[in-house]
């Protein structure tokens, strides 16, 4: 398969200059950097737990907007993914052929746009509107994210850039949607056996 986009064209010096610095820096960063690219999506979805567990107590609404928040992200996600199949960008590490901190992923594993920084970048958008403070702790982890990506050498900047604007601006459309029905959805689902969810005991 032919790849559509040629990424190095775009920001292949960058790109190659994050790797060398990645590839000169002291192993207990690089190994704290691969640590958060590789499991750090874990912690976003702690992140959501933590938020719904609070909404509980403020009432059905902010539980509902809470809980929607997941689904957002999976949204997001599979959007992220339908542009990764359009565009087809092979992988920097394998375009260009760096000595990366990350094992280069599979031929037709494509690069563009990241979906680490899509999700990271959804779920901090989501979080905003349930909690802003958790949302800005989610954002502050989201540009942690985007920038491991790069750091230990699967993706471009661009890739990674426009993971967060995919991710970003699809959970924002979709939370923003929510609003109009949140109400009748709590309405709903407190009527049902998911109320346990909806408020603290």
């Amino acid at each position: 398969m032919t790849s559509a986009l040629g990424g190095a064209s775009i920001d292949g010096s960058a790109y190659t200059d994050v790797v060398d610095l990645a590839g000169r820096s002291p192993g207990w960063l690089d190994t704290a950097v691969a640590a958060w690219s590789a499991y750090g999506l874990a912690v976003f979805a702690l992140l959501m737990v933590l938020g719904w567990w609070q909404a509980r107590r403020t009432g059905a609404v902010a539980a509902v907007t809470a809980l929607a928040a997941p689904v957002v992200v999976v949204l997001a996600y599979g959007v992220n993914a339908v542009v990764k199949l359009v565009v087809r960008e092979d992988r920097p590490c394998r375009s260009l052929h760096m000595r990366t901190l990350e094992a280069c992923p599979a031929p037709g594993d494509w690069s563009f746009p990241s979906n680490h920084a899509a999700i990271a970048a959804a779920t901090a958008v989501a979080l905003v509107f349930v909690s802003r403070r958790l949302g800005a702790v989610a954002a502050v982890a989201a540009l942690a994210m985007a920038a491991s990506r790069v750091w230990v050498g699967v993706h471009y900047p661009h890739d990674v850039a426009v993971g967060v604007l995919v991710g970003g601006l699809v959970a924002f459309a979709a939370m923003i949607l929510l609003r109009r029905w949140v109400r009748t959805l709590a309405r709903h689902l407190s009527a049902t056996v998911l109320r346990p969810l909806l408020a603290a005991p």
